[in-house]
């Protein structure tokens, strides 16, 4: 049996081309790994993360993380299964067990254990949820508002790309923590239908109506208190504009500047003096030692039905990867993007159900 990978293999200019092989990616074949080291797994991945930052760990040079090297698997987390185990890790890990782990775009991975963090779902949970709402994006959300925003009652809330991944779950965090008004921007009338009706938004402006500044106006007459910021570029300057005395701007992505050959800065960037403005960026790598009381709660939010999630799925295998990567600047997405590279119909075993 064989292991198919893809590789980085050619800098974006700016953009991300998908072709394979003769774009940004290459596919490479290797054998399956059969003799496992004492301090390794082998898993085998079934759902891989697409996220905004990947276009970023390809060219950053001064980042939080190091840039993805040429030739090298392409940097990504999966939902897998362990199909064997090191001796030196047996008495911790079984055959058949799932991970949230560190495999890179590839269907097969021997991952240390610093690389892996086991599954656990509350009831009524699925497995794709520990890569979602109750994983990385999630916690992305949980601190980027709770930490940074600091919504509190009475306050207006905003919130860019908000029926992506993150923004999503930020903008039901900011109701339940008591804000006044929570605002979606997305980018057609369907998400912001989905943001209202179902995610209980108070109002949604789609960014792509040549009125949505004006609508934008309308929907925040008494200002915007917290702003939580995954596009950048106009989205930013116009909310700048909108700020109310002593607002937070939570920066969490600039999703709209990162194919751009001359990223955007905001114009509006005096109101930051006149309304004393608090920016702040942040990754969620900064929280890491509150991780586990944050899922706690993410997880009982979840089961009380005060959190929604939903879910984008590429199918077509790790040959869908590059063109999902592609469609997720485009906003093609409502929800978590995520690649099936294998169903879990292939699963090992009655653990397969989790």
């Amino acid at each position: 049996m064989s292991n198919k990978q893809i590789l980085y293999n050619k800098t974006p200019t700016p953009s991300i081309d998908p072709t394979l092989n003769t774009g940004t990616f290459r596919l490479n074949t290797i054998p399956i790994p059969q003799d496992v080291p004492p301090n390794n797994l082998l898993v085998r991945t079934h759902y891989l993360s697409l996220d905004p930052a990947m276009r970023q760990w390809l060219t950053a040079k001064r980042s939080y993380i190091a840039p993805v090297a040429l030739n090298a698997i392409m940097r990504g987390q999966a939902i897998a299964q362990i199909l064997k185990v090191g001796s030196t890790l047996s008495p911790k890990y079984k055959v058949g067990e799932w991970v949230v782990a560190g495999t890179g775009w590839q269907e097969y991975a021997l991952v240390t254990e610093k690389e892996v963090e086991k599954v656990t779902l509350p009831p009524g949970g699925r497995p794709t949820d520990a890569m979602s709402v109750l994983g990385m994006t999630g916690l992305t959300a949980y601190f980027g508002m709770v930490e940074v925003g600091k919504p509190k009652e009475g306050d207006t809330v905003v919130v860019s790309g908000a029926a992506g991944a993150t923004g999503s779950i930020a903008g039901q965090i900011a109701k339940i923590k008591g804000a006044k008004r929570v605002i979606g921007l997305a980018g057609s009338e369907e998400k912001c239908r989905f943001l209202v009706e179902e995610l209980g938004f108070d109002a949604a402006v789609n960014y792509k109506d040549a009125q949505w500044k004006k609508k934008l106006k309308e929907v925040t007459p008494e200002y915007i208190d917290v702003f939580f910021d995954n596009t950048g570029g106009e989205i930013l300057d116009a909310c700048l504009a909108r700020a109310a005395r002593d607002s937070r701007f939570v920066i969490c992505g600039a999703i709209s500047q990162y194919n751009a050959a001359k990223p955007q800065g905001p114009t509006s960037f005096m109101q930051v003096i006149a309304q004393r403005v608090t920016i702040k960026g942040f990754i969620v790598f900064d929280f890491v030692k509150q991780y586990r009381s944050a899922l706690q709660e993410l997880a009982s939010w979840l089961v009380e039905g005060k959190l929604k999630r939903k879910e984008h799925i590429v199918l077509g295998g790790l040959e869908g990867a590059p063109q999902g990567l592609v469609d997720l600047y485009a906003g093609a997405n409502t929800g978590k993007m995520m690649v099936e590279v294998a169903p879990m119909s292939e699963a090992l075993g009655p653990k397969s159900k989790l």
